[in-house]
């Protein structure tokens, strides 16, 4: 993406997400928010996204969105950054989600370590994935992002770890060459998914919680 295109984004009156934007259709809440809590009015610039790369300039006319120009594709210039983080407990998993997706991670894998203590049902599951996609998508708009993270899980560490590089005491420094990196419980990794895992790489000397290093890693992977 150009510095220009960008100053759109960043400068535009409101960003949204949406299915479809050949075809601009707002939805109740949607409209809601641009023009009762917002207060976008009529001519101002207000810019949409599919969540896939995908992106265009509209103007404020009427309660409506009509484009102003044709739909822009953001490329991939790097191989897609990727983060695996064991669930933690109460309202973190939400904080975690926000700020990686802020911070243009490409995927977040939820997992369930041997040590982790919490562990979410089919049903609880459904139930947290459903909140957590709101709150990514609310992050993106915030943002002014064009790619909204792939969110998985949750899944058994030890069945995706040979996909990971384990953040660990004592690990290597991260490079530039990782893109692909998880995050442990608080009671940390068993003996057994550190033999599952591609690599090991330290997050230095200090101990983190898990929601601190998701952020630490996210930073050296996209903001470099």
């Amino acid at each position: 993406m150009t510095p220009d295109e960008r100053a759109l984004l960043r400068d535009a009156a409101a960003h949204v997400l949406l299915d479809d934007i050949e075809m601009v259709t707002l939805d109740d809440d949607s409209a809601h928010h641009l023009f009762r809590v917002l207060r976008v009015r009529d001519g101002e610039i207000v810019t949409v996204t599919d969540g896939s790369g995908g992106w265009r300039v509209c103007r404020s006319a009427g309660g409506v969105l009509e484009p102003n120009g044709p739909v822009c594709r953001d490329e991939r210039t790097t191989e897609p950054a990727r983060i695996a983080v064991a669930v933690p407990k109460r309202d973190r998993p939400e904080w975690i989600v926000q700020k990686l997706t802020e911070l243009g991670v490409d995927e977040i894998t939820l997992l369930h370590a041997d040590r982790s203590v919490v562990r979410w049902d089919p049903e609880r599951a459904d139930k947290h994935r459903r909140k957590l996609g709101k709150v990514m998508a609310e992050a993106l708009q915030q943002s002014r992002g064009v790619w909204l993270p792939s969110l998985v899980g949750p899944v058994d560490a030890s069945a995706v770890l040979n996909e990971f590089a384990v953040a660990e005491p004592g690990g290597r420094p991260i490079t530039d060459r990782d893109r692909a990196v998880a995050i442990g419980p608080e009671g940390g990794w068993s003996e057994a998914e550190l033999s599952a895992a591609a690599d090991q790489v330290g997050l230095g000397a200090t101990v983190l919680r898990v929601e601190t290093a998701a952020l630490a890693v996210a930073s050296r992977l996209r903001l470099r």
